[in-house]
């Protein structure tokens, strides 16, 4: 007895913790008595999680010797929180308070901007100009990559499965993933035809989640990629992150599992980290790459208007380019918006359409958002589809 006594002494030791436990984890009895279980990077978490108010986490913690391995299990998981998004656990929590203290006091993000109405070209299908850019569209595909924001279960259609996997109409049912497939192989060829001697082969990513990633690899390897080599096709899982318990920004503990925190898909706006993180973005610069065209993963038009949209981007230079539709005033879609700020700073981005109408209230437009001698709404609908250079995207 003595002896393991010692050893774990040792071990507590060469950790920079004294016998009596670290007194940086005073305030958290549980989390002190336990830390002779902890390797040094886990002590490391432990301080980051006590620095951030997450003591909680620890509370119900018992004497060593009672759920040990449960309790390295649940740095296991916070090692994978910490690595998966951008500054780590600490950054993301400190960036929950953040907004949610600016949600509490009813800051506004806007203000001090003024919004306008964005540049952009407006194409009519069919006339000349929608043909010219279309074909200069075309032509500069090969220089493209696509990535599928695709990480939705179609539950809230009634349907079980991805929904990618929906079919996209009813005659032959071709699901949409097949869709989008084959439309990036018919641009693909077209466009090296276009070039001449060209063997170019179109990259295709698309982002998946823990619900849609085993689903959507067994839909493409179970109809041999649609006809795509499957060394064009790359699958990027995001991870998940950490839920709020509290305006408090304290982490949520799964209700099924004390030693384990819960935890949510991190949306869409992850698939440009992972594109960073992962190593693709860097390669498709390497090879060419000039443009990414991110697309959503049930809009079966989409590749009517990719084409021209892409054109537009390679004649006016684009760094950002979002596909837009018209939209009725106060419609409930998110409107284009050219924002300026008093100190100069300018964005176009989209305003959600309960935000949008009174901020052109609250900045000299009596009417909100109106419609224009067009019959629409001079600020034109999002869906979220965007091209961007390569090199904006990796900065």
């Amino acid at each position: 007895m003595a002896s393991g006594v010692h050893a774990a002494a040792d071990g507590v030791a060469a950790l920079g913790i004294s016998p009596a436990g670290g007194e940086w984890a005073g305030p958290c009895p549980a989390l002190r008595r336990n830390l002779h279980l902890l390797s040094h990077d886990q002590v490391e978490l432990a301080k980051m999680l006590l620095n951030e108010g997450q003591g909680h986490l620890f509370e119900h913690w018992p004497e060593p010797g009672v759920d040990d391995d449960k309790k390295k299990s649940f740095f296991d998981q916070v090692c994978r929180l910490n690595s998966s998004y951008p500054g780590g656990l600490a950054a993301y929590i400190q960036n929950a308070k953040k907004l949610l203290a600016e949600s509490k006091a009813g800051q506004n993000p806007y203000d001090g901007f003024a919004p306008s109405v964005p540049s952009g070209e407006v194409l009519t299908f069919g006339d000349d100009n929608f043909v010219s850019l279309e074909a200069a569209g075309v032509k500069e595909a090969h220089n493209a990559a696509f990535v599928l924001v695709a990480g939705g279960l179609g539950e809230r259609l009634g349907y079980k499965g991805i929904k990618v996997a929906l079919p996209r109409e009813t005659t032959t049912g071709k699901c949409f993933l097949q869709h989008y497939i084959e439309s990036i192989l018919a641009l693909q060829e077209a466009s090296c035809k276009m070039e001449g001697e060209c063997h170019t082969k179109i990259p295709f990513a698309i982002m998946t989640s823990d619900d849609t990633n085993a689903l959507t690899i067994k839909l493409l390897e179970s109809n041999s990629y649609f006809g795509m080599e499957p060394s064009q096709v790359k699958i990027l899982k995001q991870e998940k992150v950490a839920c709020l318990a509290d305006n408090d920004a304290r982490l949520a503990l799964d209700p099924n599992d004390k030693y384990k925190i819960q935890t949510k898909p991190h949306g869409h706006g992850d698939v440009h980290s992972l594109l960073y993180s992962s190593g693709l973005l860097e390669q498709w610069k390497n090879t060419g790459r000039r443009w990414v065209l991110f697309f959503q993963d049930t809009n079966g038009l989409l590749f009517n208007a990719i084409p021209s949209a892409l054109g537009v981007s390679a004649t006016k230079g684009y760094n950002v380019n979002s596909l837009a539709v018209p939209r009725k005033a106060k419609e409930a879609i998110g409107g284009i918006t050219k924002l300026t700020h008093v100190d100069g700073r300018t964005m176009v981005i989209n305003v959600e359409y309960n935000q949008l109408d009174p901020l052109l209230r609250a900045t000299g437009h009596p009417d909100g958002d109106a419609n224009c001698e067009t019959g629409y709404s001079p600020y034109p609908g999002n869906i979220n589809q965007v091209i961007l250079q390569t090199d904006i995207l990796e900065q």
